[in-house]
Order: C-alpha cells, then sequence, then structure tokens
C-alpha cells in the first residue's frame, strides 16, 4: 500500500517501513506495507488494507484505494505483487508491529524533486557490488521493487499535472 496522507503543515506525504532485521530475503530493506494474502481476505486490495493496519496500525476505513499500479514480479523472494495507491485525509498515528523497524514518512515534494534520483552500490544475500537505481530520502535509501513502485506514482504525479 502506497498509503498518502497530509504531514505536518499540510504537506502531502506518503508511509514508508524499514522491516524489522530477520533472516529472510527483504531484511532491513526499506518497502511499502504490505505481504502474502490469506484465505479470509476478499481480494488483493483487502490484503493491502489489512497488512497496512496490522503493520503500520492504520485503521482500514480510514484509507481510500485510489487505483491499482502495476503489477511487479519480485524474483528474491518469487512473489507477484500487486501494489495500490490509497489516501488518508487525517494525518495517522502510526503503532508499527513487530515487523517493521521504523515508520518513514516522507514528504511528495521529496519524491517529485529529481535530486532524490540516484544510483547505489549495493550487496545483499543475493546480490555483489550491484549499481542499482534509488531514490535518497535523508538517510534512507529506497531500491528494488519500492523504488519502481515509487518511480510509477511519480510518473503518474507528472502526467496528472501536464
Amino acid at each position: 500500500m502506497a498509503l498518502f496522507y497530509p504531514g505536518d503543515q499540510a504537506e502531502t506525504h506518503f508511509l514508508l517501513t524499514l522491516r524489522a532485521s530477520y533472516s529472510g530475503t527483504h531484511s532491513s530493506q526499506i518497502s511499502f506495507p504490505g505481504g502474502k494474502i490469506e484465505k479470509s481476505d476478499k481480494d488483493l486490495a483487502h490484503t493491502a488494507l489489512r497488512e497496512t493496519c496490522e503493520e503500520t496500525g492504520v485503521d482500514p476505513k480510514a484509507i481510500t484505494i485510489k487505483k491499482a499500479l502495476s503489477e511487479m514480479f519480485i524474483p528474491p523472494s518469487n512473489f507477484l505483487v500487486q501494489p495500490y495507491l490509497g489516501f488518508t485525509h487525517i494525518q495517522p498515528q502510526f503503532k508499527p508491529n513487530h515487523e517493521v523497524e521504523k515508520i518513514i514518512q516522507v514528504r511528495l515534494s521529496d519524491l517529485l524533486n529529481d535530486d532524490a534520483v540516484g544510483i547505489k552500490n549495493l550487496t545483499t544475500s543475493y546480490m555483489k557490488k550491484i549499481d542499482v537505481p534509488c531514490f535518497y530520502f535523508d538517510q534512507n535509501v529506497v531500491w528494488g521493487a519500492t523504488a519502481m513502485m515509487l518511480s510509477e506514482i511519480k510518473d503518474l504525479i507528472k502526467l496528472s499535472f501536464h
């Protein structure tokens, strides 16, 4: 769930999470809230709302889903992800669960700033010294699938104003 909301000085923000450290592929990475579909989920949009609530404490009833973004296959975890763009009219009071080490609040203006885009050389459990496109938000480096989703959102926003 790419969740947008009013932040400080009523400036639009969006939510990212720093995943807790664990033995999995995406340990300690920055991502949107989300996870696997469960049998009780009506559809993938319900999954996105439920996972956002579980991971961040945001009430699903406060979130309006605006649109589905492009599906994305993530090879390291072998998942096909269906991201959603949502918003809430109030600034959420975040209550992260054990899966989230930190809530990261980013100003929309930072996403739209072309200076936030760069290249970072990374080594992970499944790749060594690879240059990857990324976004820099303060001390946070966002790369991989999350950066691809952010790039799509940035393009959608820029297209809507032209």
